[in-house]
């Protein structure tokens, strides 16, 4: 969890742009519960919490290896 608050947009589709309201779909979806605003603003404050510096290794673009005669093709999107 830690730097969460530096790595939106949210879920694995990129589908929820804010932590608030990550935290809340979470809580839904999970939980069966519903948060009022109070708790979802302690959970986000806890999970900014945890953000430190941003590894730069961890933004970086990835350098790929070199194609060669057996690698396979993209897949066709």
């Amino acid at each position: 969890m830690r730097n969460i608050e530096k790595t939106a947009p949210y879920y694995h589709d990129g589908s929820i742009a804010t932590l608030d309201e990550a935290v809340r779909q979470m809580a839904d979806h999970q939980l069966a519960q519903t948060l009022s605003k109070e708790e979802i603003g302690s959970i986000v404050t806890f999970l900014k919490a945890l953000t430190g510096e941003l590894p730069t290794e961890y933004i970086k673009e990835p350098t790929l290896p070199k194609s060669t005669g057996q690698t396979p093709p993209p897949d066709k999107a």
